[in-house]
């Protein structure tokens, strides 16, 4: 039966948190993101012109994972002073960091102008928007939490939500640049455009989260001992693997979605414009789909929300590949939305409160960000290593077994952990368990 919870309606505060986080989160990943429009269609010929096209595309994607790899270093060091001074000064700290970061890879000079130092400029930029989005997602997502009283799952997934909502905005951005001015101008210097656009959201974003206060239970509790990261690793090691594992497969399976979808369809045949056209429709939907089956996961559970949702992922990616390789935009758009809007909303959505709700407050920052950062990894790696792998001769049913597996390393981890709807964020033991089902 479902879990009761009560409703009330939620405070100035809150509200502004959850504008904050969300608001946040679509600036972040709208960098985050164009990053990975752009390495899937614009720097393997930008950038990586002296390489044949193949190769150029794994290298331009090889930059894009240089961002998730950065991604645990962002979670590592503002998680330990989130714990040590506070969420907000770091949301602050963190979305200044992908601003400027996004701005200068629009004014980055090409590879034809300064040789090998184009490349690696790219590379040290996207290392700090991995960073910044490291950092990010951690904060965010308790500034939310923690202001919550009741429905914690509902508020808290504004954060995940801001981040297709991101993707929507990046893919128009992109949309606009080459539609304006035609392919070869946009390749020579249209492509700037949403890069330094960067600079106006930012200034949006700080003035919406300078009006946010510190959360009420970080304020309670007081700052973390003197190392969280060594805290985590020494009293919840367990936790940390666990939470670990529940996002590794889903990860994969979203940057499939949302970064390997590109370079596939366009190499099958679509037309670039068809395949960002229906990545911004399942963009659209999975804003819907997260705040929505989120909702769902605060009266039945997050467990049984991220299971179904993980089961419907290992089942559709066995079919995305041969609806795209059809040739049909529509099956194409269909492949997408269902893929990122319904099943992978479903299992990724709760996970904001999911997360928040595994670690003490002295360590919440430092434990859900790093968790959530490391697995994040396999997801930055997993689309240089499946183009990889279809240069090597191997088929696209291989790629589904594989994130089939990593469906199936997920569903074991979500088993081993108890739920935790319901729970005391202030609890300063640790999380209290759920109250029993009703």
């Amino acid at each position: 039966m479902p879990m009761t919870a009560p409703r009330t309606a939620p405070s100035p505060q809150l509200r502004r948190a959850v504008l904050s986080s969300y608001v946040g989160s679509l600036i972040e990943y709208y960098d985050f993101t164009l990053y990975a429009a752009a390495s899937a269609v614009v720097f393997n010929r930008v950038f990586f012109a002296d390489l044949d096209p193949l190769s150029g595309t794994i290298a331009s994607l090889g930059t894009l994972a240089t961002g998730y790899l950065a991604r645990p270093l962002g979670g590592i060091v503002f998680g330990h002073f989130g714990d040590r001074i506070g969420r907000k000064s770091m949301l602050v700290t963190s979305m200044t960091l992908m601003g400027l970061s996004s701005t200068l890879i629009g004014l980055l000079p090409t590879s034809a102008q300064i040789g090998a130092w184009a490349p690696i400029l790219l590379v040290l930029l996207r290392v700090l928007q991995g960073v910044a989005v490291g950092g990010e997602w951690g904060g965010a997502v308790l500034m939310s939490a923690e202001h919550a009283v009741t429905r914690r799952g509902l508020w808290a997934s504004f954060t995940n939500a801001g981040a297709p909502s991101g993707l929507v905005v990046a893919t128009l951005m992109m949309t606009l640049s080459a539609g304006a001015v035609g392919e070869q101008e946009f390749l020579a210097w249209a492509w700037r455009i949403p890069f330094l656009a960067s600079v106006v959201l930012l200034v949006v974003g700080l003035v919406v989260r300078a009006r946010v206060a510190e959360t009420p239970v970080f304020a309670e509790a007081g700052p973390a001992r003197a190392m969280p990261l060594v805290e985590v690793l020494r009293e919840h090691r367990v936790r940390l693997l666990q939470a670990i594992g529940v996002a590794v497969g889903l990860f994969v399976a979203q940057t499939t979605l949302t970064t390997f979808v590109l370079t596939y369809a366009v190499q099958v045949g679509f037309p670039r414009q068809t395949v960002l056209n229906a990545m911004t429709a399942a963009s659209i939907v999975a804003v819907v789909g997260i705040v929505g089956f989120s909702a769902l996961s605060d009266r039945y559970g997050r467990r049984p929300l991220v299971i179904a949702g993980t089961i419907g992922l290992a089942v559709w990616l066995f079919v995305l590949f041969p609806l795209i390789d059809t040739g049909s935009p529509a099956l194409l758009t269909v492949a997408i939305v269902v893929g990122l809007g319904v099943v992978c909303a479903c299992a990724t959505g709760p996970l904001a409160a999911f997360f928040s709700e595994l670690f003490p407050t002295r360590v919440r920052y430092t434990g859900a960000s790093l968790a959530y950062q490391l697995a994040g990894v396999a997801g930055g790696a997993a689309p240089v290593a499946f183009a990889s792998i279809l240069a090597a001769g191997g088929g696209t049913v291989l790629l589904s077994v594989i994130i089939a597996a990593g469906c199936a390393l997920t569903i074991a981890c979500v088993l081993t952990l108890d739920e935790t709807t319901g729970s005391d964020l202030a609890d300063p033991a640790g999380v209290t368990r759920a109250p029993a089902r009703t």
